[in-house]
């Protein structure tokens, strides 16, 4: 459940996880758990959502603030308890919201739990590291009260260490002075007879034998703890176990007719009403954790309907193993799935809708991916071909600067195109968005720049003119930064009030989940877009102006068409953009469009500069004394031979 602030609880609601053999050839499966619900946990955990809807309905204990849950079963296994740890601190998902807010954190801001010691031993080393707090309604082990080890863990029972003097106080009182015990091989197990023996040994009680032994074990090594039960002469046991380990061995010693034993249990299972199914432990004693009533938790937990139940796998498996019948989704009780789920054919249970996000093992990503690539590469290697022949006249006259800003413009175009690929993330939706519009502006100002300088360049030749002093290369790359920079400024104060944040897509389709950026601020959005959008239109205007310039310079043309170009994609984008239906598919067709239109360019430069490097120089060395016109570029003018329009439009583009 969604919240302000939300609350982890972990909890064994199973006893085991379904163990997989991992060939390393494929991808594993995800952790799974098996065998029955545990009631008495499935009962914890919902003790913990009364509690939090206890504080959520009240108006003096946290006013104004809702707090949500993320409830997680951890198996009583380590691994999964350290996987659900880790989900804590990310969140359940990538820090994804359905609403308009986004959470800056998907981390939890405290969890409850686990049951098991060393299962919250493992949690409480990992969440430890961030600050956030654990704690545990029933994790006893003294360990964990070592606060220079553990200095986030809290708990509401008392440590073992009491327990266990008072196990020994308790069989040193009833004279039983020859005892056997039997542990788990578990931190809770193992620190808790330690502690015990300790206390009996200063209680002058002698003990035969200690074992320890875990579910999980061999048989064989439960058979051996169970015949040496059997085979011993002390009467008296004590179990330091939890509830599921001492279940496996009692079934074990129900298998012949056990030997009279008196048991003294720890607080872990003397309670627990499962165990009264095994006759031989009639009689059983030790210390319970004191109870209370709780105002409203009984209604709350007797408030099971089939609709509720239907609504949960977790309940729905409870339900059937409870009353030994199937939960029918199609009775009259019938409730829809949940927003993350979705039901099976034949409505009989819900289950999670399949993710959708543009990935790069999806053809549509590898295709954009090698165009990307493809691109920025072949803008590299037109960037190495003008630094090669930078000595040549053309080259040193076409204002080299800023086509070597163009190009590599060109090329951070280019790669902005992967952060749309892959699942979204807080960084890559704020990335995706800023990175594409600041690059565009600046190839878009570089053009700018050589618009204005070709109109200008032939002003210059007027008798008297002097304009050329206001053009000239620091004022070009003067030009360039102020447009980029307030492309810069606006992304920023977008950044800061509302930037773009990852979301779940669940009104398009019903059946899926699509993963995209929410735009945070629709204006700071918009007016990256329009900032982009006045650039060049300005580029079109000057270029249609300088279109009749003299034919032996007139790169304005080749602008013009580049420009024309531009202002059809994206007059064809943006009415696709505000459909909200197309948002996905648009996005994807940006990216194709953005993708297509600077690879048309970049390959049309290729071209015709591969055109000049090869034939203009065989016709510079034979026309050197020939014809001469002059090219003037910034400040500086270059006597250099006549040469085909194309050619020198190609070197300066």
């Amino acid at each position: 459940m969604a919240g302000d602030f939300v609350m982890g609880g972990v909890f064994s609601l199973h006893h085991y996880k379904v163990t997989e053999e991992h060939n390393y050839t494929t991808v594993p499966e995800p952790f799974r758990c098996s065998g029955s619900i545990d009631p008495r946990e499935l009962r914890l955990s919902h003790a913990m959502v009364f509690a939090i809807e206890e504080i959520n309905n009240s108006t003096e204990l946290l006013p104004g603030i809702r707090l949500g849950y993320q409830i997680h079963d951890s198996c009583a296994a380590v691994p999964i308890a350290v996987h659900v740890a880790f989900q804590l601190l990310n969140g359940l998902d990538p820090v994804f919201d359905t609403g308009d807010n986004c959470s800056q954190s998907g981390m939890v801001m405290a969890v409850v739990g686990e049951s098991g010691s060393t299962p919250s031993i493992s949690i409480s080393r990992i969440i430890g590291s961030f600050d956030i707090p654990l704690v545990s309604h029933f994790a006893t082990c003294a360990c964990l009260s070592d606060k220079q080890m553990y200095p986030t863990f809290f708990r509401t029972i008392p440590s073992d260490q009491f327990q266990a003097d008072a196990l020994a106080k308790l069989v040193k009182h009833f004279g039983w002075t020859w005892i056997g015990a039997v542990c788990s091989d578990s931190d809770y197990g193992n620190n808790g007879i330690a502690a015990f023996l300790h206390a009996a040994q200063k209680e002058g009680i002698c003990v035969e034998y200690s074992e320890s032994f875990y579910r999980t074990h061999p048989y064989s090594r439960i058979k051996r703890v169970a015949d040496v039960i059997r085979r011993s002469t002390a009467n008296v046991v004590v179990a330091f176990t939890s509830s599921g380990d001492l279940r496996i061995l009692l079934e074990e010693l129900s298998r012949e007719p056990p030997p009279p034993r008196q048991w003294i249990g720890s607080e872990s299972w003397v309670t627990d009403l499962d165990m009264l199914r095994f006759s031989f432990c009639a009689g059983t004693i030790g210390f319970a954790i004191q109870r209370s009533v709780i105002p409203g938790l009984r209604e709350f937990l007797l408030g099971l309907s089939p609709s509720k139940a239907a609504s949960s796998s977790l309940l729905t498996e409870f339900w059937e193993d409870s009353f030994n019948c199937r939960l029918d989704k199609d009775s009259p009780d019938c409730v829809p799935c949940i927003n993350n789920f979705w039901p099976n054919p034949v409505s009989n249970a819900c289950f999670p809708k399949p993710v959708e996000f543009l990935s790069f093992s999806e053809v549509l990503g590898m295709i954009l991916a090698v165009f990307s690539v493809g691109g920025a590469c072949l803008a590299v290697i037109i960037a190495a071909v003008f630094f090669h022949h930078r000595a040549c006249p053309i080259v040193r006259a076409n204002n080299s600067e800023l086509s070597f800003l163009l190009l590599f413009s060109l090329t951070l175009c280019f790669l902005c195109s992967l952060t749309f690929i892959g699942a979204p993330s807080q960084w890559s939706c704020m990335l995706r968005h800023t990175a594409f519009g600041v690059t565009f502006v600046l190839c878009i100002s570089c053009v700018l720049g050589k618009t204005v300088v070709v109109l200008m360049a032939f002003r210059a030749t007027l008798p008297g003119s002097n304009v050329m002093k206001w053009f000239g290369p620091p004022q070009q790359r003067l030009t360039v930064f102020t447009f980029t920079a307030i492309q810069v400024l606006i992304c920023i104060v977008w950044l800061v009030v509302s930037p773009p944040y990852p979301v779940k897509n669940l009104s398009t389709y019903k059946d899926r989940i699509i993963l995209e950026c929410a735009l945070g601020s629709a204006l700071g959005f918009w007016a990256v877009l329009g900032y982009i959008g006045l650039l060049a239109a300005v580029c079109l205007v000057l270029a249609v102006l300088a279109r009749k310039l003299p034919d032996n310079f007139n790169e304005a043309k080749l602008i013009t068409f580049s420009m024309l170009i531009f202002c059809a994609v994206w007059i064809t984008f943006i009415p696709c953009l505000c459909q909200l239906t197309w948002k996905v598919h648009c996005g994807r067709g940006d990216l194709c469009h953005s993708g297509f239109h600077f690879w048309t360019h970049t390959v049309h430069f290729c071209s015709q500069m591969f055109h000049y490097f090869i034939q203009a120089r065989k016709e510079y060395q034979k026309k050197i004394d020939e014809q001469e016109i002059i090219i003037i570029s910034g400040m500086s003018s270059l006597h250099i031979p006549k040469v085909p329009q194309f050619w020198v439009i190609a070197c300066v583009c």
